[in-house]
């Protein structure tokens, strides 16, 4: 298994400077978020524009997610969750775990996400089945077989959801 290279991007402008390293993917969205928030032409842009970085979803799911040796897992205490939003939080996870460089998968087989949520085949094939048809999860397919990830409206929508239910 060969190691994730590491880029390493550099950005000024005017006053402002700020190095950017880690996996080209991570880079891209911290330069993309930097320009962004810095540039005034661009003010326009960041008004409609939605992403999630790193630390944003971190932030949002930080009492519902955890970094476990086992891998990225829900984890809810006092809180009573439906099967949609144990699915929403799993492919949340994946995705956290994938930007903090700890894992390559963005995306989750439903075995995967049976596995890691402790729920049933044909409750995730249902949720999943939902989620797909508002937008909220993307599927992809590969020749290593179909595979899902949280798109941005699904993070919006689950967050959203969730902030009725906990209290910070």
């Amino acid at each position: 298994m060969s190691e994730t290279e590491t880029l390493t991007v550099t950005v000024r402008y005017g006053d402002l400077a700020a190095e950017f390293k880690g996996p080209p993917e991570i880079v891209l969205i911290s330069v993309q978020s930097f320009i962004v928030k810095h540039i005034p032409q661009l003010d326009l842009a960041r008004k409609i524009s939605v992403s999630y970085g790193l630390a944003e979803l971190t932030d949002m799911f930080q009492d519902l997610i955890k970094m476990t040796p086992e891998g990225p897992r829900v984890w809810f205490v006092d809180v009573d969750l439906s099967d949609k939003e144990i699915v929403g939080l799993q492919l949340v996870a994946a995705k956290i775990a994938h930007e903090s460089g700890k894992t390559d998968k963005v995306a989750l087989s439903p075995a995967e996400l049976q596995s890691n949520t402790g729920l049933n085949a044909k409750s995730i094939s249902s949720r999943i089945s939902e989620m797909s048809k508002t937008g909220y999860v993307m599927k992809e397919s590969s020749e290593s077989g179909v595979r899902y990830r949280i798109t941005t409206q699904g993070i919006t929508w689950l967050h959203q959801l969730l902030s009725k239910k906990t209290v910070r």
